[in-house]
């Protein structure tokens, strides 16, 4: 039983393995291309990476990472030419940018400021509105209408 757990072990790690055809010849560029395959995003599972992902548009982008990488552009040319193309959203840890910042910060910002708004409510009175002659005699004839 337990050489059977093995052996499909096996079986699924080279099912998971990538094609040894796709890969770079140079050691050295393949290292690099997989250092960059841990930070680019799959857009079809999101929380995962292309190294991780088995869908088609992660063995696509991966193609399309070892092509930059052989036609030898450098790592921030390949994160640049992806969020050029795919948008920020591609990696999995962006860069930071005051745009981000307030993405992150905008409901902390909400949040404080409700609390704020709320306290400010409950600490201060308000005072009740004086009445009009005219509303004052509506109010005596109702209350006189009703004892009656």
């Amino acid at each position: 039983m337990k050489k059977l757990l093995v052996l499909l072990a096996a079986v699924f790690c080279v099912a998971a393995a990538s094609d040894p055809s796709e890969r770079l010849p140079d050691p050295g560029q393949e290292a690099r291309a997989r250092a960059i395959f841990a930070e680019v995003r799959c857009l079809v599972c999101q929380n995962e990476s292309i190294d991780d992902s088995s869908a088609e548009l992660a063995a696509d982008l991966r193609l399309l990472v070892r092509d930059q990488i052989r036609s030898g552009k450098s790592d921030d040319q390949v994160r640049t030419y992806l969020t050029d193309r795919y948008g920020e959203f591609v990696l999995l840890k962006p860069a930071f940018s005051w745009g981000n910042a307030v993405l992150w910060g905008a409901p902390f910002v909400v949040v404080i400021l409700g609390v704020l708004l709320l306290l400010r409510n409950l600490r201060t009175p308000r005072p009740y509105a004086e009445l009009s002659e005219a509303e004052a005699a509506r109010l005596a004839a109702l209350a006189d209408k009703e004892q009656t």
